[in-house]
């Protein structure tokens, strides 16, 4: 599934989890799907923990993620 798909799962609502961007207009914020999949559980625990979740919704986040990621200049910010 192109990148421009996956992204069309991330929904912001205001309604919703106070606006913050989910998958497919669940109550499933990108970042607490980042924090599962950062603590080390796999595509496999995640989709057996959350049913309503599908393998394509985890690849939305990621793609997600990295659409944030891109950055043209970094400044540093003083301590």
């Amino acid at each position: 599934m192109p990148s421009e798909q996956l992204l069309e799962r991330i929904t912001m609502d205001p309604m919703i989890c106070h606006g913050k961007p989910c998958v497919r207009g669940l109550r499933y914020p990108v970042e607490f799907v980042l924090e599962l999949m950062s603590s080390g559980m796999t595509t496999e625990q995640i989709l057996a923990d959350y049913s309503d979740l599908v393998r394509e919704d985890l690849l939305a986040v990621y793609a997600y993620a990295a659409k944030l990621s891109r950055v043209k200049r970094m400044e540093p910010v003083a301590a």
